[in-house]
């Protein structure tokens, strides 16, 4: 018989991930036998980082899940956490103890980008299932161990975006399912081209950008900083680096294609059936990029085998661009068209394949959700390669099978990064 091995902060150090034994956990409410609880009871979660959106995962997201638990390295941010969730919550600094509690059945992760994949392996191999805050990682390589550990240990993953299925799908005043309709029924034609502008109704928050000249600050009594770090490398301590204006800083995020990234490009992905599938070539107008401090760019482009692109224009370069455009037809803003029609005969088509959009649901029949690990790890490679043409400034020739770029060691140093000791994936 297998020896099952017992994941925790003891062991944490002593055994990397990769070595331990693979185990088949599944909810409590799921199993029978002795001590069986039936499918009616409440499922029950943790919040892992409780600072803006976090607070968001412990007051509004996943309600109908009962919260146990919360997690925070900020004392300060984990006593407002507990001072809103409620007696019977408890709260901790290091999430590897969440990990040990057999009663805890999903984990939120609205950590910095950082830490989503490492937090995300490590729950999929402690038996939890994964709501994972939004950009899925921050490199290729770890969101290969994402969907590698999601898989092996047979957990249910989501990913924090949800306009593929539901919302009104920003500047087009209308949710995607429409869109998805006219596309997949090639009302427009093929190969296509979707374009991401201030035209098209999205805001790239060129905000998002690091400082260069942070001078070294002591650290807060509250902060654990080297935690908060994590595998990241280290930096000497300033307010800038962390909590709401990390973003800006290529150690932790990816500036504005971080912050918004996956909630704009991933419903693309999906109108234009690249789920499985990634650009093979990749070039950014950017200026030079600080190697610390995330900058601006002005224009991504992202082109598939089949010829269909992607176009990123960050300095609203084409005014009178159309948000998706084919041989056959153009859809503008607001689900404007220059087909005659266009709403009529979209109500005719038959709906796109129903997904599961219900994450409970998803829990408790063990089907993958609509935005699950594998097409969120797509839709993020998506982003992690438009920053690595920003940063790298050249265009870019991506084996999509292989996930690597070819002939180009330099730019495969970004796919898989070291991670500060004793942190390891």
């Amino acid at each position: 018989m297998q020896k099952k091995h017992t994941f925790s902060r003891r062991n944490f150090l002593k055994t990397s991930f990769a070595t331990l034994a693979t185990i088949h956990i599944v909810p409590r409410y799921v199993l029978g036998g002795a001590g069986f609880t039936p499918p009616s009871e409440q499922p029950t979660r943790a919040v892992i980082g409780t600072g803006g959106m976090g607070m968001g995962h412990v007051k509004s997201i996943n309600t109908d899940a009962k919260l146990l638990a919360v997690c925070d390295v900020d004392q300060q941010h984990l006593t407002n956490a507990l001072k809103q969730a409620g007696d019977d919550v408890k709260g901790y600094k290091d999430f590897r103890e969440i990990l040990d509690r057999k009663d805890i059945d999903i984990v939120h992760i609205p950590t910095p980008p950082h830490w989503h994949a490492l937090i995300s392996i490590a729950a999929a191999k402690a038996g939890k299932d994964i709501w994972c805050e939004k950009p899925m990682s921050r490199t290729i390589g770890e969101g290969e161990k994402v969907v590698a550990a999601v898989n092996k240990y047979k957990r249910i993953f989501r990913l924090n975006t949800w306009f593929r299925f539901e919302g009104s799908f920003y500047g087009m005043g209308t949710q995607v399912k429409p869109i998805k309709k006219v596309v997949e029924n090639r009302l427009l034609g093929w190969p296509l081209k979707v374009t991401v502008n201030a035209a098209t109704g999205f805001n790239w928050k060129f905000n998002w950008v690091g400082r260069t000249n942070l001078k070294t600050e002591p650290v807060p009594e509250h902060l654990d900083y080297q935690f908060w770090l994590g595998p990241a490398p280290y930096k000497p301590y300033h307010p800038h680096r962390v909590h709401s204006t990390f973003r800006g800083y290529w150690d932790y995020d990816g500036g504005g294609l971080g912050d918004m990234g996956q909630h704009y490009l991933d419903p693309i992905q999906y109108l234009l059936e690249k789920d499985n599938e990634s650009p093979i070539e990749i070039e950014a107008d950017a200026p030079p990029q600080h190697p610390d401090a995330c900058g601006t760019w002005r224009y991504i482009r992202m082109k598939y085998a089949d010829g269909c692109e992607i176009i990123i224009d960050g300095v609203n370069r084409d005014k009178e661009a159309a948000f998706i455009e084919g041989p056959e037809g153009k859809i503008y803003k607001s689900f404007q068209s220059d087909i005659p029609n266009i709403v009529k005969k979209m109500k005719a088509l038959p709906d796109p394949e129903p997904q599961v959009t219900d994450f409970l649901e998803a829990v408790k029949t063990r089907k993958k959700f609509a935005l699950n690990e594998t097409n969120g790890h797509r839709s993020c490679t998506l982003i992690n390669l438009a920053k690595i043409a920003v940063q790298t400034r050249r265009p870019l020739h991506f084996n999509d099978k292989t996930q690597r770029f070819i002939n180009d060691d330099n730019a495969n140093l970004y796919i898989e990064q070291a991670m500060r000791w004793p942190w390891r994936i």
